[in-house]
């Protein structure tokens, strides 16, 4: 079976110009075929700042209103992907830009009420408004443009079929393409941050946790280790390895193979 990568990069990656450029580089010279799954989302709080719009963020993740979807689809869909697409073609990438939406790829359905594990231990039932929960992606599909030589670039919204964008978790997202993936190819899942893994003390950046199994991670959610939007990572993370996924790694941009396994 042929080798696959899929680099999620985060938000913080994406504003940083100098982690970016690094990771584009690593990204075009990976060997094999690829796939670039982006988030944005400290873009988008920058830019709804400007317009006059609130972000709320629960357990790491944001809640989406009318406003917010509004920005998150101009930023995510247009500006950020947009960007990426034009930078990994100067690198000699035939990038496409894809949001869920495009082409079927990513089907999902507005999220209900969820309840949400806080940073103190207690669980909220919180309204995540307009975010979508992933219920399909057409691996099909993907992997018919990949054997054209066709490099995706997907931006965090997908659709539910009814004609509504929902904004949607980035690495749920690479977890999902992942999953969908692995029935064609052998996938590697790399979600790519400002860390050089997971940390187990956040004031040492050198405090990499090397590999993380499914119950390592009840354990340092319980002790506080793993807090915040690294939870739902981690989560997606191990939904991917039980479902497939050869190799899941959590690092950082300009070290894609380095940091912390997930097992």
């Amino acid at each position: 079976m042929e080798k696959i990568t899929i680099i999620k990069v985060g938000g913080a990656v994406v504003e940083d110009e100098l982690q970016l450029a690094r990771l584009l580089i690593d990204f075009s010279s990976l060997p094999g075929r690829k796939v670039l799954v982006h988030g944005g989302g400290r873009r988008a709080t920058k830019v709804a700042a400007e317009l006059g719009i609130e972000s709320q963020m629960v357990g790491g993740r944001r809640i989406t209103d009318a406003s917010m979807l509004e920005v998150v689809t101009m930023v995510y869909g247009g500006l950020v992907n947009k960007n990426l697409v034009a930078r990994l073609q100067s690198h000699g990438i035939n990038a496409m830009g894809l949001t869920g939406a495009d082409m079927d790829i990513i089907r999902s359905h507005k999220r209900p009420l969820k309840s949400v594990r806080m940073d103190d231990g207690t669980t909220q039932e919180v309204d995540f408004g307009f975010v979508g929960d992933v219920d399909k992606v057409n691996g099909e599909m993907l992997a018919s443009l990949i054997e054209k030589g066709i490099t995706p670039v997907i931006a965090p919204l997908t659709h539910d079929g009814q004609g509504n964008i929902l904004n949607t978790n980035a690495d749920t997202m690479a977890s999902e393409t992942a999953k969908a993936l692995a029935t064609y190819y052998d996938v590697t899942l790399v979600y790519s941050f400002e860390k050089k893994g997971v940390l187990s003390n956040p004031d040492d950046d050198d405090s990499v946790i090397p590999v993380i199994t499914h119950a390592d991670f009840e354990r340092y959610v319980a002790d506080g280790t793993i807090a915040g939007g690294m939870i739902p990572k981690i989560e997606n993370a191990l939904a991917a390895v039980s479902s497939g996924v050869s190799r899941v790694i959590i690092t950082r941009a300009d070290n894609l193979k380095g940091g912390t396994i997930i097992k």
